[in-house]
């Protein structure tokens, strides 16, 4: 019976530091996104006017 208990926990161990990984990659790619979303917002307060401008069709394009 404790020869099976260890066993069960070497191999629960693998799976849970796989676990353990995707949310840390989970939380880091949210972060990132999250820096991105920011970027893009603080370029839109700063001259919002101008980047709406460059998307505006100019005639003959």
């Amino acid at each position: 019976m404790p020869q099976e208990h260890i066993q069960r926990n070497a191999q629960q161990q693998p799976q849970e530091l796989q676990e353990s990984i995707e949310e840390e990659r989970s939380q880091q790619q949210v972060q990132d996104l999250d820096a991105v979303l920011d970027d893009i917002e603080s370029t839109l307060e700063s001259n919002a006017e101008e980047y709406v401008s460059s998307f505006v069709q100019k005639g003959g394009q």
